[in-house]
């Protein structure tokens, strides 16, 4: 059974920073993508970041280019999306998901795991 548990969200400030983490466990998540999206309340999920196991290439939202970096521990099956200069608009709550293939996309249908969530606010 594939496991995503997210931690990390928070309160935070305009300007801020956090960072989310993503520990994975029940596969050997080498031949994964793996995702960070975002949903805020009345709105739909929306892609952030991901990045391909193998290999480390990353992707970003033009929203948060520049800003977020998402990366991977691959010891310790961990996924991480530091997120700097922070924006109220960043309000949401974060999910963690997996994709079976070494192929990255950003439509969440498409992902087959996903976390509990965990809630970021930006107060302006």
């Amino acid at each position: 059974q594939v496991q995503l548990v997210e931690s990390g969200g928070g309160l935070v400030q305009a300007g801020g920073s956090l960072r989310l983490s993503c520990a994975a466990s029940g596969r050997t998540f080498s031949s994964y993508a793996m995702g960070w999206f975002r949903q805020a309340p009345g709105k739909e999920r929306e892609f952030v970041a991901a990045i391909r196991w193998r290999g480390g290439n990353t992707y970003y939202a033009d929203s948060v280019k520049g800003r977020f970096t998402i990366s991977r521990d691959n010891a310790k099956d961990t996924v991480y999306l530091q997120m700097n200069s922070l924006k109220s608009e960043d309000t949401a709550a974060y999910y963690c998901a997996a994709r079976r293939g070494v192929i990255v996309t950003t439509r969440p249908y498409e992902y087959d795991y996903w976390g509990q969530g965990t809630q970021v606010t930006v107060s302006s």
